[in-house]
């Protein structure tokens, strides 16, 4: 069976059999004219020989085959991290609004701090339906395997057709630092110059990008557990995003330093409580990526405003041994978006946005990537 690839709105395509796959004529396309492909509409197959037609019929019928995409398909669709903010500020409405359906995380933890877990969601406003398989191993990076690995699947809306499935893990990580910014953007200081990244890792690198997009950063301070993680953190964030990255040895300079903090080291059911009450300046604001694992629960209780991104997730947590003292939650984040509860009020405030990851983030960047990949000819057909 020959490889299936592309899919386009024409009942026929012109391929060169010399040409490598992908290099695909729609035709009777006017010169300049644009497209966009439909994966309903059928699919296309590639390397063929040249005894074969140079006319390729389409297959019409929906259902019959999903595109994949790995990694590399994912990151190289081109999604912006400004794309991917603005779509989560248009979900969180949507969630502030009661218009999104998500059922808490269903998980499983088969080793001592490990998940894996199920999150499926629905945006109906964007006509988007899934589910993310995904898993969390802190001990991964022993065998050389990332924390984070997943798949997403992306359904359709009104039939519930699988239409692709997705490598999670770039998604996942523009998503969180997307979600991070967002909250920034309500809960921040809008002038806000520095930030301090504990966690050196994936996440702490997405962070910063997205914290870049919003904020007028001019220096961050790098700290992890690894020293040389910190480091390389800070060679390769400096000439990325413009900024002076400052490695440091200690969490607490990372801290005391920084308007804005991001921590980003793994998720622990018992939290290591590095960060001390008194550390985090007035006025400045935390993101807690890897919930409480890094915090004191005297400095959690230093937080003006406590903020989340979904409540009953976050109760859900607790139930099960996470977040055992935290304070009061104020608002989560489709409330500060739709205006129903106030962000920052006043300069010296210190907020905090505990961000749990929602599969709704993720069925908001899904669609936007599958239809780059689409657009841009993008991923492998496979036959369901």
């Amino acid at each position: 069976m020959p490889l299936l690839r592309k899919a386009f709105r024409s009942t026929a395509v012109h391929t060169n059999a010399s040409a490598p796959c992908g290099l695909l004529m729609r035709a009777n396309q006017p010169s300049g004219a644009s497209f966009r492909p439909d994966l309903r509409l059928g699919t296309v197959a590639c390397r063929l020989s040249s005894s074969e037609a140079q006319t390729i019929p389409m297959n019409p019928e929906p259902g019959k085959n999903l595109l994949y995409l790995n990694y590399a398909d994912v990151e190289s669709a081109g999604l912006g991290m400004a794309e991917i903010i603005g779509a989560l500020e248009g979900m969180f409405r949507e969630k502030g609004e009661g218009r999104v359906e998500m059922p808490p995380k269903i998980g499983i933890h088969p080793m001592p701090d490990a998940f894996i877990h199920a999150m499926p969601a629905v945006i109906t406003a964007q006509k988007a339906a899934g589910m993310k398989w995904v898993g969390g191993y802190p001990e991964n990076s022993k065998r050389g395997l990332p924390y984070i690995s997943g798949l997403l699947i992306l359904n359709d809306h009104e039939t519930g057709i699988p239409l692709a499935i997705m490598d999670c893990t770039w998604i996942t990580a523009k998503r969180t630092g997307a979600a991070t910014a967002l909250a920034a953007k309500y809960l921040a200081r809008p002038d806000s110059e520095s930030v301090g990244i504990l966690g050196c890792g994936v996440q702490g690198r997405s962070n910063l990008e997205a914290l870049k997009v919003l904020f007028p950063l001019k220096k961050a301070y790098a700290y992890d557990t690894h020293p040389e993680r910190a480091a390389a953190f800070a060679a390769e964030t400096s000439k990325q995003y413009g900024i002076e990255v400052e490695p440091v040895q200690e969490a607490r300079t990372a801290v005391v330093k920084s308007e804005m903090v991001v921590t980003a080291g793994p998720i622990l059911r018992k939290p290591h409580a590095t960060i001390q009450r008194g550390w985090l300046a007035a006025g400045a604001f935390a993101s807690l990526v890897d919930f409480d694992s890094y915090w004191h629960p005297a400095a959690l209780h230093e937080f003006d405003k406590f903020c989340t991104d979904d409540v009953p997730q976050l109760h859900h947590y607790r139930d099960i041994g996470y977040f055992q003292d935290i304070p009061a939650i104020h608002s989560d984040l489709g409330e500060l978006v739709t205006g129903r509860k106030p962000g920052r009020q006043t300069p010296g405030e210190r907020t905090a946005a505990c961000n749990l990851g929602l599969a709704l983030d993720d069925i908001a960047v899904a669609p936007l990537i599958y239809q780059r990949a689409l657009d841009r000819g993008i991923g492998t057909w496979l036959r369901l």
